[in-house]
C-alpha cells in the first residue's frame, strides 16, 4: 500500500472513530483534502502564530496592564480619541471619495457651477443630501477629536521623551487637519466659501516678503476666480489625503512600537 492511500485510509479510519456528525464530517473531509494539495493547516498554523507575536505588541490598556478590570473609575476613554479621530477620518475619506463622483470644480462660463452641482447632490441624488452630510459631519468630529486628543497628550506629558517623534508628527496632522477642513470649506463655492476664500487670499498678502508668492501660489492671484477652486480641489481630493494617509499610519505605527504613555 502507497503511503498516500496509507494516510487516506488512516484519515477514514479516524473520522469513523470519532462519531462525528455529517455537517462534521463533510467539513473534516474537505479540510483534509484541501490540505493534501495545498497546505492550508500549515499556513493556518503561522497566521497563529502571526496573531500572537502582533498581539503582544499591541498597547495594554490601563486595566489590563494593572488588573483593574472591575474598577469603572479607571478607565479612559480619553485614551481612545486617536482611535476615534482615525476612524471619523476614513469615514470623512470614503463618503467623500463617492461624492466626488458627483462633483466638478468648475465656474467656466457660469460661477454658480459648482453650487449647482452641490444642490444637484443635496436635492436630486438619490442619498445625496445623506452622503454630503455624513461627510460633513465626520470632518467635523474628525478636527474636534485630534484637536482633544492633543490636549489629552499634553496634559498627560505623554510628549515627552521617547515620544517627542510622535508629538511632532501630531502637531504636522493637527495643522494638516485644519487645512482640509479649509479646503473643503471653500468647494461648495457659496457664499461662505466665497468670502471664506477671501480671508485666506488677504491673509497671504499679510505674510512678510513672500505674501504675494503664497497667495499666487494657494489661490491663483489676488482674488478668487476658477484657478481658486481648481487649487482647493486638488489640495483637498489629490494631494492633503495621501499625505495624511501616510503619516497617520506612521504616526500609529509608532504608537504600536513605543505603547500607549502612561501619565506623568
Amino acid at each position: 500500500m502507497s503511503i498516500e492511500r496509507k494516510d487516506e485510509h488512516d484519515h477514514g479510519e479516524w473520522l469513523r472513530e470519532k462519531e462525528l456528525t455529517p455537517i462534521e464530517t463533510t467539513f473534516l473531509t474537505t479540510l483534509i483534502w484541501m490540505d493534501k494539495r495545498f497546505r492550508i493547516v500549515d499556513y493556518l498554523e503561522i497566521l497563529e502564530t502571526l496573531y500572537y507575536r502582533v498581539n503582544l505588541q499591541m498597547p495594554k490598556s490601563h486595566t489590563e496592564q494593572y488588573g483593574l478590570d472591575n474598577k469603572f473609575w479607571y478607565w479612559y476613554p480619553l485614551y481612545a480619541l486617536g482611535s476615534f479621530s482615525t476612524i471619523a477620518y476614513v469615514v470623512a475619506a470614503v463618503s467623500g471619495a463617492l461624492l466626488g463622483f458627483y462633483y466638478s470644480p468648475s465656474t467656466a462660463g457660469d460661477p454658480t457651477a459648482a453650487y449647482n452641482q452641490l444642490a444637484y447632490i443635496m436635492v436630486d441624488l438619490n442619498f445625496g443630501f445623506m452622503l454630503r452630510s455624513i461627510h460633513r459631519w465626520a470632518a467635523q468630529v474628525m478636527v474636534a477629536a485630534v484637536f482633544l486628543h492633543m490636549l489629552r497628550v499634553y496634559f498627560t506629558g505623554a510628549y515627552k521623551e521617547p515620544r517627542e517623534v510622535n508629538w511632532i508628527l501630531g502637531i504636522i496632522l493637527i495643522s494638516l487637519t485644519m487645512v482640509f477642513g479649509y479646503t473643503g470649506y471653500l468647494l461648495p463655492w457659496d457664499q461662505l466659501a466665497f468670502w471664506a476664500g477671501q480671508i485666506g487670499v488677504e491673509m497671504s498678502l499679510s505674510v512678510p516678503l513672500i505674501g504675494e508668492w503664497v497667495a499666487q501660489l494657494l489661490f491663483g492671484g489676488f482674488s478668487l476666480s476658477q484657478a481658486t477652486l481648481q487649487r482647493m480641489y486638488i489640495l483637498h481630493v489629490f494631494l492633503l489625503p495621501f499625505v495624511v494617509t501616510t503619516l497617520i499610519a506612521v504616526h500609529i505605527g509608532i504608537v504600536w512600537m513605543q505603547g500607549i504613555a502612561e501619565p506623568h
